[in-house]
């Protein structure tokens, strides 16, 4: 089983400057491959406190500089924001830097505010991402980028440095898929599926095994792991845990619905996002205190051992699956999160190495 560390980038933090937050969030992932983790992620996203990791692939050169191990991954680099064939040019660059480290992940983004700040329809983000996503692809695995379609029309240009023919893009490329829309558009992709838990596991293990049947219709083979995503807090003491992983992850579930406007009314005008109204009204009906809690209880917490058995339930029900954690956020100080960041690393990955689960991504 693949572990990794997801950087969220979240300025919460009533005592740090954007620069100092975030220069405390990108050591981090330096950290992560002292303390064992396979992999290091980050999402981008703009405009907002909720987090400001505008570039990823840029984040992955630094930390593909400071480290000499880890896997980097983008979870996501969001395509309708990004232009296909600057996309590959820099995931092949960042891929000679890093000796063919480079994990790719796509998304399409949910964030009303982030689409109308670059001013792109966001009715348009699956034909977007479905166009662009067969571009990036084509273009990292052959050398060139080519298209003629709608949104991205592309006279054939080679990509250099080109990609290195010993670095298999087989096993390295996913796809966020959170909304009934998304997880054929990433089987039909031959992608991995990315997801963000955030219901219990029974819930996410529909469209997970929807996903896995999708794959195998389209490709004949079955899919890699897919890589789930948990908000995670790790201490010593199961009280304080609990405590702690309740304050701060309550708060972090505002600033989603702050953020994604999750509370609105506008999903259901918004073509290809229709099914989260379903969620948003479920916030409003079920009043934010108790979704906040509700969402809580879906992250892993606790002690090593009560996260691992979390974990175990996570196997049984979900079948192959490489976790990745993210360790800070809401402002969650600094200190906190490398104990438990530390912890995690001493205590739970060895475990998890042991669980049987293929890796996702070759070593």
């Amino acid at each position: 089983m693949d572990v990794g560390v997801l950087l969220v980038f979240q300025n919460w933090h009533e005592n740090l400057s954007d620069g100092e937050m975030f220069q405390q969030e990108a050591e981090l992932g330096v950290l992560a491959e002292e303390y064992g983790f396979d992999s290091v992620w980050a999402a981008e996203h703009h405009f907002d406190d909720y987090s400001m990791c505008p570039d990823n692939l840029q984040l992955m050169t630094y930390l593909a500089a400071k480290t000499s191990r880890i896997k980097l991954g983008t979870g996501a680099v969001i395509l309708p924001w990004n232009q296909p064939l600057r996309v590959v040019e820099k995931v092949t660059m960042l891929d000679h830097l890093s000796g063919g480290r480079v994990v790719f992940g796509m998304g399409r983004g949910l964030a009303k505010m982030e689409y109308e700040g670059f001013g792109v329809d966001m009715n348009e983000s699956r034909q977007r991402f479905d166009e662009a996503a067969a571009m990036i692809i084509r273009g990292l695995r052959d050398g060139y980028v080519e298209n003629d379609g709608p949104f991205y029309p592309q006279p054939r240009v080679q990509v250099r440095p080109a990609p290195n023919p010993d670095y298999s893009w087989d096993d390295r490329i996913y796809g966020v898929a959170m909304s009934p829309d998304s997880v054929p558009a990433v089987a039909n992709l031959g992608a991995r599926m990315m997801t963000f838990m955030q219901y219990p596991a029974e819930v996410h293990a529909e469209s997970i095994n929807k996903y896995r049947d999708l794959y195998r219709q389209a490709h004949g083979s079955e899919p890699g792991p897919v890589h789930t995503q948990d908000f995670v807090y790790c201490h010593e003491d199961p009280a304080e845990a609990e405590r702690i992983a309740r304050d701060y992850l309550s708060k972090y579930f505002l600033s989603v619905v702050k953020h994604y406007d999750f509370a609105g009314k506008h999903w259901r005008e918004t073509k290809g996002y229709e099914a989260y109204q379903v969620g948003a009204d479920m916030i409003r009906e079920a009043g934010m205190e108790n979704a906040a809690a509700g969402y809580a209880d879906t992250q892993i917490w606790g002690t090593p051992d009560q996260i691992l058995e979390k974990f175990r339930h996570r196997a049984e029900v979900l079948g192959p699956h490489n976790p990745s954690i993210a360790p800070s956020f809401a402002g969650l100080p600094f200190d906190k999160v490398r104990a438990s960041l530390k912890l995690f690393g001493e205590e739970v990955i060895p475990e998890l190495h042991k669980m049987g689960v293929t890796a996702s991504v070759p070593a």
